[in-house]
């Protein structure tokens, strides 16, 4: 009884020394954290690690014979992830989609320092070690994705042991005001474990840089390459303790001293949950028969109907059957004019349509696909296709149908604006699904007689007569947009 009475007395005590020292949700000085709390982050072992990130880059290139050659580039990067829950014997840890995952294709937007525009990821991997300078293999850690969320600049990693996990609460980054003090764990430069502290200097900025969208603060701390993924905690005034607040994922070009942090409020539930969800400004479209309609309307009116898929040109007509006959193009098009996919896209009373014949480029044309030969994955991979051109197709289209309102007003002038920033985010981070797209298509075989594009616009070939459509949730429904880096 007795000590259940001190321990009531030492929390009280600590709750008193941490309100006498701050106002507000979060303190302005270190002197606001409570001696419990400083003997905790004294004794407690490090729930921040150092994470090596290796990818694996095949390139193609024409040699001095004039013949197509292909290499092979490796490049290393370093990174921070602090563990944050057990499932079993596994545990979570919280880190940057940055620092979990490499451009599948190396572009002007998607650099890798090494590697030339143009590569392909082919293999990559993530490990937690000692430092940089760690070449003992045998003790690292691998780690698997769970969850990637470009927008935020978040991923949840997985580890198959049980590490040491962070001790304080998540905070409420909505409370954080400027001059807050704050604390980050991580390793700058993959070098050293170090801790570094700072101040808020803004409490609130929006990040809408490239395919991110989130919102951040900014901090004055000292912070560096390889800290990416880093916790940023700061002291409650209720309890004295820490609390994390954030995880720190960018600096401003030639500032030093500024640092962003991606605010925690809106990280929680995909913590919890392991799922992405839609954010505001990010909400999949509904691709139902309204949306249809505006497609075949827009494919009419347009002369050549063409649209962006992902880095790709891909381009839809409607038949006099009724079908949409979505055509995606190679890289070097308009080199080469002949699609590597050709889809089409059935009417359907209920729904924007379903799934109808597949063609692949043969050797002398266009031949249909028997999807159901194929496994699960190129199922897959088609279904989603067909979704993203769906969208995409409906994106641009609305998008030039708004265009000649932007002059109208600045409400209309804004709107616009806000459309072709969502059009570019949404093509942007289609990089790597329309690549795995792409693979898929290489190695699928048609079969039957070989047709041009043109024929397959304008009449309904036999072979789509005997196809069977496929119907998915994906196909039919509304469509989600994947974004990934």
């Amino acid at each position: 009884m007795r000590l259940a009475i001190a321990a009531m007395v030492m929390l009280a005590s600590q709750h008193g020394y941490a309100a006498d020292r701050c106002a507000g949700d979060y303190a302005e000085d270190l002197t606001a954290l409570s001696p419990g709390a400083r003997e905790l982050e004294a004794r407690a072992p490090s729930y921040s690690y150092a994470v090596r990130t290796t990818a694996t880059y095949e390139c193609v290139s024409y040699g001095t014979d004039a013949n197509l050659k292909t290499t092979r580039v490796s490049a290393t990067a370093y990174g921070t992830a602090f563990g944050y829950r057990h499932v079993g014997d596994d545990t979570l840890l919280l880190t940057n989609q940055h620092v979990a995952e490499w451009p599948a294709v190396t572009d002007a937007d998607h650099a890798v320092d090494g590697v030339p525009t143009g590569c392909k990821r082919v293999s990559d991997a993530l490990k937690i070690v000692d430092n940089d300078q760690d070449d003992y293999a045998p003790d690292d850690v691998a780690l698997t994705r769970v969850i990637v969320d470009p927008t935020l600049d978040v991923a949840v990693l997985r580890a198959k042991t049980k590490l040491d996990i962070m001790p304080w609460k998540v905070g409420h980054s909505s409370g954080v005001a400027a001059r807050a003090m704050i604390e980050v764990k991580g390793f700058p430069l993959g070098a050293f474990r170090a801790t570094n502290v700072g101040k808020v200097i803004s409490a609130y900025d929006h990040d809408d840089y490239g395919q991110w969208n989130h919102d951040d603060f900014v901090v004055d701390a000292l912070l560096t390459h390889g800290g990416s993924g880093s916790p940023v905690l700061a002291i409650s005034c209720t309890t004295g303790e820490w609390e994390l607040v954030g995880i720190f994922h960018a600096h401003y070009s030639n500032a030093n001293a500024l640092n962003v942090v991606v605010a925690i409020d809106q990280v929680k539930e995909l913590m919890t949950t392991l799922k992405r969800t839609p954010k505001h400004g990010d909400a999949a479209l509904v691709l139902d028969v309204a949306a249809r309609t505006r497609v075949e309307h827009a494919a009419n009116a347009s002369d050549p109907p063409f649209f962006a898929f992902g880095s790709l040109t891909a381009s839809v007509r409607p038949r006099a059957d009724g079908a949409l006959v979505f055509a995606v193009y190679p890289a070097d098009f308009p080199a080469t004019t002949r699609p590597v996919l050709v889809i089409e896209d059935v009417p359907d009373p209920k729904s924007f349509g379903m799934l109808g014949t597949v063609y692949v480029s043969g050797a002398d044309g266009l031949q249909a696909v028997t999807l159901a030969d194929t496994d699960a994955d190129t199922q897959v991979q088609v279904t989603r296709a067909l979704a993203m051109l769906r969208t995409d197709a409906l994106s641009a289209f609305d998008y030039r149908d708004a265009l000649p309102s932007a002059d109208h007003s600045r409400d209309s002038y804004e709107k616009v604006a806000g459309q072709k920033k969502s059009l570019g985010k949404l093509l942007d981070g289609q990089h790597e699904s329309v690549q795995a797209i792409v693979d898929v298509t290489r190695k699928l075989k048609g079969t039957g007689t070989a047709l041009r594009l043109a024929d397959l616009e304008t009449i309904a070939p036999a072979a789509a007569e005997s196809a069977v459509p496929m119907t998915t949730a994906t196909a039919t429904g509304t469509a989600t947009i994947e974004v990934t880096h």
